[in-house]
Order: structure tokens, then C-alpha cells, then sequence
């Protein structure tokens, strides 16, 4: 993640800006976010993609495809088990990019509370 936010101010360098704005297109799909709020929301934080695919109306390859873009994106991470795969959030990158679209003056009163 870019070190300066491109609310900072400061004019953000153009690899910073190329990789925010990687991380921003694999948000940018209405599939990959609930994707990322079904694996958020699932009791061990984490989810197959049998188990994500039986919530879709989308193939499980379309699935596949969605959950590897978020986790080239840095946004999951991906452990396998035998046959099966589970994704689950990398809190310190969606956090990182909050903070990289949070204003400097709204994130020092965010933090003063």
C-alpha cells in the first residue's frame, strides 16, 4: 500500500497510485465484495469456495476467479487443506485502505475518540 494517501495533499507517487488503484478495481465488482462480506460474516472467518459458491448464482469458476483477484489484491489470504481451499480477510489491508481514503483531518478525530 501507498504510503501517502492521495486525500493527503501531497501529490502520491505513480507505483502508489497504480497499486491503489489495483486494490481499489478488485473492490470495484459487486460479486467480489459480497464475496468479501460472506467470508467476513462466516462463523470461523473464513469460507471454501464450495461453501461461497452455494451462495451465488454464479458458476465456481466465476467464484474461483473473483477469489483469486481479491487475494492477488492482497485482500485474502488462501490456505489449503487437502482438496479444498479457504479464503479468509486480511484485516490489515482493508484497514490500510480505509485509512488511505479517510481525509488526514477526519482520521486524526476518528483516532482522538
Amino acid at each position: 500500500m501507498p504510503v501517502i494517501s492521495p486525500l493527503a495533499g501531497e501529490p502520491i507517487k505513480r507505483a502508489d497510485a497504480e497499486r491503489l488503484a489495483g486494490v481499489l478495481k478488485a473492490f470495484a465488482d459487486p460479486a467480489r465484495l459480497r464475496l468479501l462480506s460472506l467470508i467476513q460474516s462466516a462463523p470461523e472467518g473464513e469460507a471454501s469456495v464450495s461453501d461461497l459458491t452455494e451462495r451465488f448464482d454464479l458458476s465456481q469458476p466465476t467464484v474461483s476467479h473473483h477469489l483469486r483477484i481479491l487475494t492477488e489484491a492482497g485482500l485474502l489470504e488462501r490456505e489449503k487443506r487437502g482438496v479444498w481451499a479457504y479464503y479468509r480477510l486480511v484485516p490489515s489491508a482493508i484497514a490500510a485502505i480505509a485509512d488511505l481514503l479517510t481525509p488526514p483531518r477526519k482520521r486524526a478525530t476518528k483516532r482522538t475518540r
